[in-house]
Parts: C-alpha cells; sequence; structure tokens
C-alpha cells in the first residue's frame, strides 16, 4: 500500500469515528434536554413540603377545635396564601375540612384517594395541571395518625427547572473539540502531503533522471528538516555519481587510446623486426658486422616491445588489485649496481651526461625488495627522463639513507614538466600536452608513472617529484630499511 493511499484511508477512518462521535453527543443532548422537560423528573418533593408544611402544621395545631367556624376560616386563609386547595379527612374517610365548603361532610374513598409519594400523585393525575397528594395529620409529635390533608397543587408551582449551563457548555466544549479535531486532521493531511508525499514524489522523478543517466538537473529542497538532509544526501550522490561516471567515461576513452597506442606500437617493432629478419633470409647480409648490426636492432624492437607487454600486463595485475609485488631481504648495494649498470650504458648511448654512483657509493643496507620490480621502477623512472632531454643533457643518480629508508634519486635537465600537468603525473592514462620545444612527450602508454607508484606503495615506500619546466625533472623513491 502507498503512502499516499494509507494517508487517505487513515484521514476517511479517523473523519468516520468522528462523525460517530458527534453523532452520539448529539443524541445524547436529546436524551438530556428529554429528560429535562419530563415532568415528574422536575417536580420536586421539598418544593411540594414546602407548600403544604405552613396548612399542615395549622392542622395539626387546631385539629381538637376544628368544630369551630373560625378555625376552619384560618386553615382555609393559609392554605389560599400557599395557592394550594386543602381536603382534610378524619380516619373514617368523611371531609372535615375543605377548601370547597360545599364538600365538608361527604365521605372519600381512602384506598383510592390518598397518594401519599409523588410518582403515584402523578399516575394518577393523568395529563392534568394540578397534583392531588396526601400527608398524614399526626396528634402531636409523638402521637398517632389522626388523620389525612389531600393537597392539590399546581404542577408549575412545584416544577424545578434544572440549571443547563453545564450541560451546554459540556455539549459546546465537546463540538468545539470535535470542529478543532477536523480541521486538525485536515491540517495534518495537507502537512502530509506537502512535506512529505509531494517531496517523496519529486524525488522518485529525480532518482528516475539520475536513473536515465541525466546528471546534470541540481536537487533542491528549500527547508531545513529531515527531508532537507535527504535532498542533500541525495543531491551529493547524484554530484559523486557525476563524477565517477565522468571518470569512467575519462577511462574508457583513456582505454581506447591505450589500445590504439600499444596497437601502434607493438606494432611499429614487429614490422620492423619482421623486415630485418625477410633481409636476412633472402642474403642480404653479405658480412659479420652487417649481420650483427641487424640483429642489434631487432634486439632495440625487442626490448622495447616486451616493455609494452611488461607495462600491459602490470596494468592489468592493477586493475584487479593484484599487482604481483615479492619482495624479499636482501643487500641493497649488490643489487642497485646491478640496476644502475645497464643504464648507465643507455644513457652514454644516448649522446648525455651520466652521473651515477660508484659501487663503493651506493649504501649496502638490508631492505626487503622485488628486484625485477624495482628494476621496472628504476627503468621507467630513466626511460621517461630521456624521453624529455636531449644530447648534451645531464642524467643523475644518487642513492643515500634518509630517516630509516633507502632513497633512490633520479634526476636530469630536460624540458621538465608543465605546472598544468604536474597534478596528474600519477594518473593512469596521462602522457601530458606536446610542447613545440619538444614533440617527443606524449611517447609511450601513460602508465609507466602509475605503475612506479603503485610498486613503490606496495613496498611499503613512497614516491614524489619535483620539477620546473624548462629545468628538469627530479624523481625520488623511498625504500624502508629492515
Amino acid at each position: 500500500m502507498s503512502l499516499n493511499t494509507w494517508s487517505r484511508r487513515w484521514l476517511l477512518t479517523s473523519l468516520g469515528l468522528l462523525i460517530i462521535m458527534i453523532l452520539n453527543i448529539l443524541a445524547l443532548s436529546m436524551m438530556l434536554f428529554q429528560s429535562r422537560i419530563s415532568d415528574e423528573s422536575n417536580l420536586s418533593m421539598n418544593q411540594i413540603r414546602l407548600k403544604v408544611n405552613p396548612t399542615l402544621l395549622a392542622l395539626e395545631q387546631n385539629h381538637q377545635h376544628l368544630d369551630e367556624q373560625n378555625i376552619h376560616e384560618d386553615i382555609r386563609s393559609t392554605a389560599r396564601e400557599t395557592g394550594v386547595l386543602l381536603t382534610y379527612l378524619n380516619s373514617d374517610g368523611k371531609v372535615i375540612l375543605s377548601s370547597d365548603p360545599t364538600s365538608e361532610g361527604t365521605q372519600v374513598n381512602l384506598r383510592s384517594s390518598l397518594h401519599y409519594d409523588l410518582h403515584h400523585a402523578v399516575q394518577a393525575a393523568n395529563g392534568n395541571e394540578s397534583l392531588e397528594i396526601a400527608f398524614p395529620v399526626m396528634d402531636g409529635p409523638v402521637g398517632s395518625q389522626i388523620g389525612n390533608a389531600i393537597f392539590s397543587i399546581p404542577q408549575a408551582m412545584v416544577t424545578v427547572q434544572k440549571p443547563m449551563t453545564f450541560l451546554v457548555i459540556w455539549i459546546s466544549v465537546l463540538l468545539l473539540l470535535s470542529l478543532v479535531l477536523s480541521l486538525f486532521l485536515f491540517w495534518m493531511k495537507r502537512k502530509l502531503d506537502k512535506q512529505l508525499l509531494s517531496p517523496i514524489h519529486q524525488l522518485k522523478l529525480h532518482a528516475e533522471s539520475i536513473l536515465k543517466g541525466n546528471y546534470e538537473e541540481q536537487i533542491q529542497y528549500n527547508r531545513t528538516d529531515e527531508m532537507g538532509d535527504l535532498y542533500a544526501m541525495l543531491d551529493l550522490m547524484r554530484t559523486e555519481i557525476k563524477h565517477m561516471n565522468e571518470i569512467r567515461i575519462q577511462q574508457e576513452q583513456a582505454q581506447k587510446e591505450l589500445i590504439t597506442n600499444i596497437s601502434h606500437d607493438i606494432k611499429t617493432p614487429i614490422t620492423t623486426i619482421k623486415a630485418y629478419i625477410e633481409a636476412i633470409e633472402e642474403g642480404l647480409c653479405n658480412d659479420q658486422e652487417t649481420l650483427m648490426e641487424y640483429m642489434r636492432v631487432m634486439r632495440t624492437h625487442t626490448d622495447k616491445t616486451a616493455r609494452l607487454v611488461e607495462d600491459l600486463l602490470v596494468h592489468a595485475l592493477q586493475e584487479l588489485g593484484q599487482i604481483s609485488v615479492e619482495p624479499r631481504e636482501m643487500y641493497s648495494g649488490p643489487v642497485l649496481e646491478a640496476m644502475l649498470r645497464p643504464i648507465k650504458h643507455v644513457v652514454l648511448t644516448k649522446g648525455l651526461v651520466y652521473d651515477g654512483p660508484e659501487s663503493n657509493d651506493i649504501p649496502n643496507v638490508l631492505v626487503a625488495i622485488d628486484p625485477i620490480r624495482i628494476e621496472q621502477v628504476i627503468s621507467n623512472l630513466a626511460a621517461n627522463a630521456l624521453k624529455h632531454t636531449s644530447p648534451g643533457d645531464m642524467l643523475r643518480i644518487v642513492t643515500e639513507l634518509e630517516s630509516g629508508h633507502l632513497k633512490v634519486t633520479i634526476a636530469d635537465s630536460g624540458q621538465g614538466i608543465r605546472v598544468q600537468d604536474m597534478p596528474f603525473v600519477f594518473q593512469r592514462y596521462f602522457r601530458g600536452q606536446a610542447s613545440q620545444a619538444d614533440q617527443r612527450v606524449q611517447e609511450g602508454t601513460g602508465l609507466g608513472l602509475s605503475i612506479c607508484q603503485s610498486i613503490i606503495e606496495a613496498h611499503g615506500g613512497h614516491i614524489s617529484f619535483t620539477s620546473k619546466e624548462g629545468q628538469g625533472t627530479t624523481f625520488r623513491f623511498y625504500l624502508p630499511i629492515c
């Protein structure tokens, strides 16, 4: 069930319950009002006693002198003043005194005429405006009953109107609370739609846009709440995905260029080697010196092809995070001397000045080293220096100890690295831009320095460089001493 459907059902259910509550309040109000207008419930026995007490008291005080006419008049006057009609019966049911003198002396059926309680009096009234209710007449406070006084009282005189203020206030408060609750429910629904459902719908649209590859549309939300935090995180995710997508596109483009360049770089030496082999097979080498020259050319191109293949292998292992480095504890003196000796020969052959350490200048310390990989690092750095130098420039190699590390420095006095290229030197596929002074800058695969960095870091060391355009470049790498 969607959140929108759930909220709508929740609102309808709440409103239904609220309507039921309001109907119950109205039904209860009607019942209370009907009870209020009920005669029996509103008649007060206390009010009746207050009306008849003066007359009843006069009867009890003068029952021995009721044969006197003036006593009759006094008691009738007392009854008239209180607004009631009196009929006094002796114990045999004979009318002794009455507000209607004509009825005196008549006989009354005590069984049907005496109603001592309010309930029976109301029933006997049968809708009449007056009630006839009987009270016993006693002979003194502790005497016996000597008769009955029947009082005819208008119901309006003894009807007590119950106060309705509390009832009205209570019903009004309940109805007001119901109204407030209704408004609150609608406000909650609107707030839920505005601040939750609508932003979630917008997030869905943004997510679909990102899924379709549209990373340019910025995700914004103007409120600083939890939803705003979610929008901000999604926009950061969009930015990161955009950045990663740009990197992926660049890497794919760089890989395509890498394959194209390596294909060309491998094809050229293979074609050259094939041409020299065909020349030898056709007998074009008439002497030993020409044959050796052909062999040297083929050896040079074979070495170049082998370096390209090795770079590709290390690159593939680097992509998989499985670059093959197997350090072994060895003394640095003989290992480095064996690595630097062929470099000196290549540098001198290229017409550069070589400044390298003698065998006794190389620190002979115990280091954990993979000689094959470290030789690859030194060869790559030297080849990179040769690519940026011209005949007459100098290549200098220094080995020394520094802060518990074996430090190897390879410096040249060539063209140097452009300032704008320095941040990307160790990135894969980066080859820099060719300058007018040196059109060989873009030769190679762009993998060499990245591979060097991976190898040195796999040894637990680090590599860095300094350069100034037009004045040369210096690379340094550090290997920890055991």
